[in-house]
């Protein structure tokens, strides 16, 4: 059986909503990263915070995780989407760990507009094999139950499909 970690950054919960219920599905560790200076979920001025991270392509100091990335063989990774990408804290993860030779499945939450963020993930983790990428819209606003089933289910058929090719 294929050692599972879930890795995610979640900013307004959506995307620990999305996480929570993969773990639920399969057997899997989970992260949530943290980093030690958060910004303030309320008004405008998040966007311009979390947009101007991104664009600058900065690295906030994480939190210490309590689990290496590098002993599992399927890593799903999550994130809101931020200036149509990735959050900051996931560029800390990529640049701290050499992720190199792992599955990795995909999972995003976003406002409506996914941009390139899963291109973006996959540009920043070259040398591992992509197996998987889904995205959900709002999935606290926008009927919980079916994004937490289709969560569910995509997480399921990842991991029998890749337990299928290993017989």
């Amino acid at each position: 059986m294929i050692r599972a970690l879930i890795v995610y950054y979640s900013f307004e919960g959506n995307t620990s909503f999305i996480a929570r219920n993969i773990a639920q599905a399969i057997p899997a560790d989970i992260i949530e990263l943290k980093p030690l200076g958060e910004l303030i979920s309320q008004g405008f001025m998040k966007y311009l915070k979390g947009g101007r991270q991104v664009i600058l392509k900065m690295k906030p100091e994480l939190e210490r995780l309590n689990k290496d990335p590098r002993d599992y063989g399927l890593l799903l990774l999550g994130s809101p989407v931020w200036a149509w990408s990735f959050t900051p804290p996931l560029r800390t993860f990529f640049n701290q760990y050499e992720i190199r030779g792992k599955k990795i499945a995909f999972f995003i939450c976003h406002a409506g507009m996914p941009g390139k963020t899963i291109e973006n993930m996959k540009d920043a983790l070259p040398g591992n094999q992509f197996v998987g990428e889904i995205d959900f819209t709002d999935p606290l606003k926008h009927d919980k139950d079916n994004a937490a089933l289709k969560a569910q289910q995509w997480a399921i058929k990842i991991v029998s499909e890749l337990e299928n090719d290993e017989i």
